[in-house]
């Protein structure tokens, strides 16, 4: 006989950790499934993830700041962040300001002798910044490893090496087929990511256009070495960003988003010479060795929301997918929004401001 959970979440990357931690701290038993050894193999584990209240834009922005609080306390180190504009890219530095004009982080403007005091070997063409002053990196390992350990220790069970391979909804509950074995739950959780909408076929709720995108980042040696205080440095027209790393390496990417089925993504070898070359006709620093590279997959909704909620007319399956690369910034507001939806009762005091109809899976009601 199956045991049987409140809540089977599907899927245990920084988002399903992170609802799994939520929901159980409410006294909900919580399955946490994961297909791989190891969670966190595929997204979690291979983001350049910073905390930017501009990423993702507006409607991102209240996850974002209302997560600041928790993520600052042992997860964020200072960084900053720098938008540069040449000619070519003045109009759309003008529209990034005025999207974030009266916002909770407005986009400081920046002259040319800062510009290059900020990013030491910027050549001259590139005349024209914005400064994010509160942007921040996030210790991605060790907030996921925070959300598995509190998750256990409120009694989730969490299980790797078990894919979802079928979902059979009976007059009680979840029938649920597993890689390990059979599992039943009153409600399933699709944190799945790039595989949402394979999750929801096999529950026979209908895909929401959930779609991969490949980004691509490689780790730079450079001459001169990049400054441990460089900020993170990004083009306004979004063809690349970089950062440094520890001993003087540089994280560069070129802003891909290439569509892809769900899989262990790789490296495209023409994405990466694409992105050292839009970096050398940025800085006057020479590349002198591709040390590593690595892709991941980012998953957005069609409107490039992320979707909460249950579809419309159910109470059994929930959405909890489509965060693309804001869902680690804005996880702990975005778990304790869902488990609010879930769950009921009083909001946190730290998202009651929150409106979450922008993100409810209902608005893609036919």
């Amino acid at each position: 006989m199956s045991r049987r959970f409140d809540f089977a979440v599907v899927g245990a990357g920084m988002a399903g950790a992170s609802l799994a931690a939520e929901l159980s701290s409410g006294g909900a038993t919580v399955l946490l499934l994961e297909a791989e050894d190891q969670p966190g193999y595929h997204a979690t584990g291979r983001s350049a993830a910073f905390w930017s209240p501009s990423y993702g834009g507006p409607l991102i922005q209240p996850l974002t700041m209302a997560s600041g609080p928790f993520l600052a306390d042992g997860f964020l180190r200072p960084r900053g962040a720098i938008y540069i504009a040449r000619a070519e890219g003045h109009e759309a530095l003008g529209r990034l300001r005025d999207r974030f004009s009266g916002s909770e982080a407005p986009l400081e403007p920046v002259d040319a002798a800062t510009l290059r005091r900020i990013v030491p070997g910027l050549r001259p063409d590139w005349d024209s910044g914005l400064w994010e002053r509160s942007c921040a990196d996030i210790d991605v390992a060790a907030l996921h490893s925070f959300y598995l350990k509190a998750a256990r220790a409120n009694g989730t069970l969490l299980v790797a090496s078990a894919p979802l391979m079928a979902a059979r909804k009976t007059a009680k509950n979840w029938s649920l087929e597993t890689g390990v074995g059979p599992f039943a739950c009153d409600v399933l959780i699709n944190a799945a990511g790039a595989w949402a909408d394979q999750v929801a076929g096999l529950a026979g709720a209908e895909p929401l256009g959930v779609t991969p995108y490949r980004r691509t980042i490689a780790q730079l040696r450079v001459d001169p070495p990049a400054p441990p205080d460089l900020p993170l440095v990004l083009d306004a027209l979004e063809r690349f960003y970089f950062k440094p790393e520890a001993g003087g390496r540089l994280w560069l990417s070129p802003h891909d988003e290439t569509p892809s089925d769900p899989c262990d993504i790789s490296p495209d070898e023409y994405d990466v010479a694409l992105a050292i070359d839009r970096l050398q006709q940025a800085v006057d620093w020479q590349v002198e060795r591709v040390e590593h590279r690595w892709a991941g997959l980012r998953s957005f909704a069609p409107d490039r929301l992320p979707i909460y909620g249950f579809p419309p007319g159910r109470r059994d399956f929930f959405w909890f997918a489509g965060q693309g690369g804001f869902g680690i910034q804005t996880a702990p507001a975005a778990s304790m929004l869902a488990a609010f939806l879930l769950l009921g009762g009083g909001a946190d005091p730290s998202i009651a401001a929150i409106d979450p109809s922008p993100y409810l899976a209902e608005r893609f009601r036919n």
